[in-house]
């Protein structure tokens, strides 16, 4: 088994290490935005006296070499003229017949390893002679460590220090203890060739270096098969290899070394229109037929993504980047592996390192693929379930490791590589797709419970979530969820607002099916799933994609525009087309790949002005002096057009803080500021977030002072389509959770909490809640521990408060969804009329909601703590009596039990301007809802 390295890199900035043998015991997760970095990983220093032991060695060697430098020549000298010898008689005294013999060796050696090779499992990536090489690499075998290589075979003692070679390239995912190393490459220019091979024409010095140090563009023109005059010739790289031979045809032939890990030959075989098929036989045992692996040969495979997919990247218009960036599970001319692609187009090379090939990368260097700045290699045998990073060779020649920015899954944080993934899941959402795009969203009911993911039962994976939250959901009637955090991301604690897995869900609670079960499970039940996508910044992680191949690549080049003032974190260059390209297929892949059925934009207030959080001398205006940042409008425009397009019933809902004009109109439509509509379906009403909030934390006695900031939001209800947000963000970090923002004593709060979720339901939008606010918990929120539940424990002598508050939640969705008044026309303002707006002293408000087919509601809100009898309330004429339907002060909920249990009937006197009225009794601190009787 393949020893599990630590996949964290070294940091850039740390000393070139010396392997002692020993973990790094201290090393700390990968640094994030907010997270803790690396003291040191994978390795580090070596203490004082193994620096001492490496440096008294290095001077031992120097001297060693001075002592030899007198008889080098000559011993070359004599070296080359047994050669000469040797070669001039080796045709003469090698008959027919000791070739045959040897032949029929190997044969039966390769038949030998084949059968052990076909009793393996199919799909494993070794085979037991594999398993055995890597137990022999690694010092392990059996379960048992073995003793490391003795120093004849060119390996140090586990317990002596390894130094690094200094023209060797940093592995920052290599493992970090010894033995895990394959042994070092061998350098021969006299190893026995194999027979009929013939020599290949030595490799240009500078595009031998360029192949090793993993900054060559093609290798593909060096290694694998090629025709040359005289027969084909051969070329591998593998630099642990003893010997490396062609099996063809039902021949074989050994290639000659070439020091270094490259092996080649040229092979006398008949010209053909097609290149011969092949495999390797490489073998890493110091004897002939002791750990064998044959296996494809990976520089033998034309490229396998097209030139539409080059040219559609190149354009930034590849709405399914996904299919054809990453890493794939495929078969290429009847062979099973992986491609790897990715787009580094500042790059010198690029090599693929996994745990397929000890996290060194030196033997899989990829091809760069022309002015698309795609790199491409397809490695045999490589599935689902690989771990992999991309090893990039930066400009100044210096090596970064990076995970792959479309990786589809990822490991468990701070764990940081990324893992071939490929889909088995079968979905049974059909009946749900088909129905999401009956009816417009703006037209229907839409009610949304937001979750914490990871908190929400803490510990629970995704699996064990799908269980649960669906129940819990449907029970409480939300049509809806919006999930946090989905996207990868390495600090728990941003809650998933600083991805660095775009393209992945978070590994914290399983694999990328198990969250397709959640969301199919939850579909099942009739419940929609939003996500929060943040596309506005991403972390400046060395390993991710901060200055990806070694320049500004997903950022922008002037670091005034690339760095986030508030965040420390970097924003996206919007306006180069392969980066919105990469976030445009984003939104599409979360809704066609995961059936996502709605995207929650984070942070679009940031995207859209230059100068957000800056200061005057921080910012340059765009080319028509304004503020306003247009790659990014472009940006939002691009996406939602998309979006909408390729996904029907699909909704994108945009947080965004200011009066942006548009937000919600249509991409094709001009605005008065000259802009056309960004094309989000929905926005976040902050601003009457922050208003009605700042009503409701005052003493009722000073309400009347505020009235106007709960009746202001009517000014600009129907600008844009909007939902009522009571988020995450409003209830931690000092805000406190709902209840606690309300005044008085805990009845009062309590009143105040449930007549505040009925003014809410009741308000023109849609509406949001966040968990835990369901049931009135006390205190804040924390990702740390979640929703108290122990609240609603029948065994705690408070539970009936709390239980009493969620079965208001339960009623107001069930009547919400039951009564069109209060949906149908929610952009349309005709949907909504007031009664009382300008009751300040009473603390009243009082407003009709219609149906599209005329059908009224009306809502009465008394934010004053006591009970106004008969209080005068104008109605339509030609309804003869009105019933409650609902009522926030209900004994059920914990209220008061103060109510109107019969049908109130409409007489002629006239009220607040209309030719009837009613005379119902308001409840303390209460909300009710009255429809036609």
């Amino acid at each position: 088994m393949t020893p599990r390295p630590d996949s964290r890199p070294f940091s850039e900035t740390s000393p070139r290490p010396v392997r002692t043998g020993g973990r790094d015991e201290d090393a700390v997760p990968a640094a994030s935005s907010g997270a803790a970095g690396p003291k040191d990983q994978a390795g580090g220093p070596a203490p004082s006296e193994g620096k001492a032991a490496v440096k008294k060695a290095a001077a031992k060697k120097t001297a060693a070499r001075k002592t030899a430098g007198g008889s080098t020549a000559k011993t070359a000298a004599k070296k080359t003229a047994v050669k000469k010898a040797a070669a001039g008689s080796a045709g003469k005294a090698v008959t027919k017949k000791a070739v045959a013999k040897k032949a029929v060796t190997k044969k039966a050696a390769t038949r030998k390893t084949a059968k052990k090779a076909a009793a393996e499992p199919a799909g494993k990536a070794t085979s037991k002679a594999t398993a055995k090489a890597t137990a022999k690499a690694t010092g392990e075998t059996a379960g048992k460590k073995a003793p490391a290589r003795k120093a004849a075979a060119g390996q140090p003692a586990a317990s002596e220090p390894v130094a690094l070679r200094q023209d060797e390239p940093l592995k920052d995912h290599a493992p970090n203890w010894p033995g895990a190393r394959p042994p070092a490459p061998r350098r021969s220019d006299d190893a026995p060739a194999g027979q009929d091979v013939g020599r290949a024409a030595a490799l240009d010095p500078g595009e031998r270096q360029r192949l090793l140090h993993g900054s060559h563009h093609d290798p593909h023109t060096v290694l694998g098969a090629h025709r040359v005059p005289g027969g084909v010739l051969f070329r591998a790289l593998r630099p642990y290899a003893r010997s490396v031979t062609v099996l063809a045809g039902g021949a074989r032939a050994e290639l000659h070394d070439d020091g270094d890990g490259l092996f080649s030959g040229v092979l006398p075989l008949a010209a053909e229109p097609s290149m011969p098929s092949y495999r390797l036989l490489v073998r890493y045992g110091e004897e002939p037929g002791e750990d064998e692996v044959e296996t494809e040969d990976p520089y033998r495979f034309l490229p396998s993504i097209g030139e539409l997919d080059l040219h559609l990247i190149g354009e930034g218009r590849h709405e399914e980047l996904w299919r054809a960036l990453g890493a794939r599970p495929m078969t290429v001319d009847g062979v099973a592996g992986t491609r790897f692609t990715v787009w580094a187009p500042n790059a010198l090379g690029v090599r693929v390192a996994g745990d397929f090939n000890y996290w060194d990368g030196t033997a899989s260097p990829m091809r760069s693929l022309g002015g698309s700045g795609v790199w491409e290699l397809f490695l045999p045998g490589v599935g689902a379930g690989a771990l992999y990073k991309f090893d990039i060779t930066r400009a100044d020649g210096s090596h970064t490791l990076r995970a792959d920015p479309m990786a589809r899954r990822t490991e468990t944080p701070p764990a940081t590589a990324s893992i071939v993934e490929e889909s088995a899941y079968t979905w049974h959402d059909e009946e749900w797709l088909a129905r999401r795009a009956e009816r417009a969203p703006h037209q229907a009911p839409l009610s949304v419970y937001e979750v914490h993911l990871p908190s929400w039962r803490p510990g629970l994976t995704y699996r064990e979530l799908a269980e649960q939250l669906p129940a819990y959901v449907k029970d409480l009637g939300f049509t809806h969820v919006e999930l946090m955090p989905v996207a990868e991301h390495p600090f728990g604690g941003s809650w998933g607002y600083q991805v660095t897995g775009f393209y992945a869900p978070t590994a914290r609670m399983g694999t990328p099916d198990d969250f397709r079960y959640l969301v199919d499970r939850l579909h099942q039940e009739g419940i929609g799933v939003l996500m929060d996508w943040v596309p506005a910044h991403f972390p400046k992680d060395e390993w991710a994609l901060a200055r990806f191949d070694g320049t500004a690549l997903y950022e922008h080049s002037d670091p005034a525009r690339a760095e986030h003032p508030d965040w420390g974190t970097l924003e996206f260059n919007f306006g180069r087309t392969e980066v919105r390209n990469f976030l445009v297929a984003n939104a599409v892949y979360w809704c066609e790949e995961f059936h996502i059925d709605g995207l929650r934009v984070d942070a679009v207030a940031s995207m859209l002005y230059l100068d957000y959080s800056r200061e005057s001398g921080q910012w340059t205006p765009n080319v028509y002096g304004g503020r306003e940042n247009l790659d990014a409008v472009a940006f939002l425009q691009e996406m939602n057009a998309t979006v909408y397009r390729r996904c029907p019933g699909v909704i994108t809902a945009a947080e965004e803080s200011t009066a942006w004009d548009g937000v919600t109109r249509a991409t094709h439509h001009t605005g008065p500021g000259g802009f056309g509509g960004l094309g989000f379906g929905f926005k976040w009403n902050m601003g009457w977030m922050h208003d009605s909030l700042e009503y409701m934390v005052r003493e009722p006695v000073h309400r009347k002072y505020h009235h106007n900031e709960m009746t202001f939001s009517m000014v600009y209800a129907y600008s844009e389509n909007y939902i009522l947000p009571i988020s995450h963000d409003e209830v931690v970090h000092g805000k406190r959770s709902l209840v606690s923002k309300m005044p008085g004593d805990w009845w009062q709060q309590r009143a105040d909490h449930r007549a505040y979720l009925g003014f809410m339901w009741s308000h023109p939008g849609k509406q949001l809640l966040f968990m835990g606010q369901e049931f009135a918990q006390g205190s804040e929120w924390s990702e740390a521990h979640g929703p108290d539940w122990w609240l609603l424990d029948p065994a705690y002598s408070a539970a009936g408060d709390h239980r009493g508050v969620r079965d208001l939640v339960r009623d107001l969705n069930r009547v919400y969804t039951a009564t069109p008044a209060l949906w149908e026309l929610d952009t349309d303002p005709a949907g909504f009329s007031w009664i009382e707006g300008g009751a300040a002293d009473d603390n009243v408000f009082a407003f009709l909601r219609y149906a599209a087919d005329g059908s009224p509601l009306i809502a009465v809100s008394n934010f004053s703590p006591v009970v106004r009898h008969d209080y005068p309330i104008g109605v339509p004429e030609g309804i003869a009596a009105w019933r409650e339907v609902l009522n926030t002060d209900d004994a059920r909920y914990g209220g008061s039990g103060v109510g109107n249990p019969g049908p109130l009937k409409a007489d002629a006197a006239p009220a607040h301007g209309r030719p009837a009225g009613i005379a119902p009794t308001l409840p303390p601190l209460a909300t009710i809802w009255l429809v036609p009787a």
